[in-house]
């Protein structure tokens, strides 16, 4: 059996976006459980709501760079599966994640 290391990311930004302007309220900034595979990838595990519900991602279908058109930012957009529904993660290059509300 392999064993890998785990690198788990907890980013915490719930004091540092206080009165943002309408776009960026489209945008949610969550904490982030994420793994670092042994081959450098990064990958989400789970994410905190801002009411402090833990989501877990059963599946992440696709990573791209990519830009969210609706919240504005860059940064690698992750497809994944949360509660059996495709969800948009966003790693900014300021390394803070957001979802988009829809």
């Amino acid at each position: 059996m392999q064993k890998r290391i785990i690198l788990y990311i907890l980013l915490d930004i719930s004091d540092r976006w206080e009165g943002m302007d309408l776009m960026e309220n489209s945008k949610v900034y969550v904490n982030v459980m994420a793994e670092f595979t042994k081959d450098g990838r990064l990958l989400p595990k789970s994410f905190m709501w801002k009411d402090g519900h833990t989501y877990e991602i059963q599946k992440v279908t696709d990573i791209r760079r990519a830009a969210s058109l609706k919240a504005g930012g860059v940064g690698i957009r992750y497809t994944c599966i949360v509660d059996g529904q495709e969800s948009h993660l966003y790693y900014e290059d300021n390394n803070l994640w957001f979802v988009v509300l829809t």
